[in-house]
């Protein structure tokens, strides 16, 4: 009986933790970050204050848990996939990221960031630090890794992962930030990045 209580717990914690960024995320866009106090969020999570400061003390560390969370795979077992074949490699690279750019809070999460650059520029130095960076780190190891391997000829990485990502995100994410009625099909959106891993391996396949 003892032996459960602390999953219990740690269910019960994660459940409110979901609730309070969920509603952190709603508020940042409805009222602005500056304007979005810890204890209206609390409310709005239905949760007391004093659990939401146990978990978040402040409200720059729970921005941090959006993007965080944004950037998060789903599947936590993902691994890198691992050098030998580019095309197969950089197509599930390709695929993991259509899928997060295709989150609702993915859009949220630029749309605060944007809206908020003026006044909060530290919203999109931790955006980039703690969300896009890691991402983008991750495909550039793997073309570094293919480089070594002698089945990819990148001599510049960072100039590589860029063109890989812009190819994809251009076309499925950075549209619907500025018309909310652009939506892409599933179909549409493996062909995106098909074509995008055809074109990274005609340019720098070995």
């Amino acid at each position: 009986m003892t032996t459960a209580e602390p999953t219990y717990h740690q269910r019960v914690a994660e459940e409110k933790r979901t609730l309070i960024v969920r509603a952190a995320t709603r508020l940042f866009l409805e009222l602005g970050y500056d304007r979005t106090s810890l204890a209206r969020i609390a409310e709005s999570a239905g949760v007391s204050k004093a659990t939401l400061f146990k978990q978040f003390p402040t409200k720059a560390a729970l921005f941090d848990a959006i993007v965080v969370e944004s950037w998060a795979d789903a599947d936590e077992r993902a691994t890198a996939p691992a050098a030998g074949d580019l095309a197969a490699g950089l197509t599930t690279l390709g695929r993991r990221y259509a899928v997060l750019l295709g989150r609702p809070q993915m859009a949220d999460l630029f749309r605060i960031v944007i809206a908020e650059l003026p006044r909060f520029p530290e919203l999109a130095k931790a955006h980039f630090s703690q969300g896009k960076l890691p991402y983008f780190d991750s495909v550039r190891d793997y073309l570094v890794a293919e480089h070594r391997a002698g089945t990819a000829e990148v001599t510049d990485p960072d100039l590589a992962t860029t063109q890989f990502l812009g190819m994809i995100s251009n076309y499925l994410f950075w549209p619907q930030l500025v018309l909310p009625s652009w939506e892409v099909s599933r179909s549409r959106t493996t062909a995106v990045v098909d074509e995008a891993v055809r074109t990274m391996v005609a340019r720098y396949g070995t």
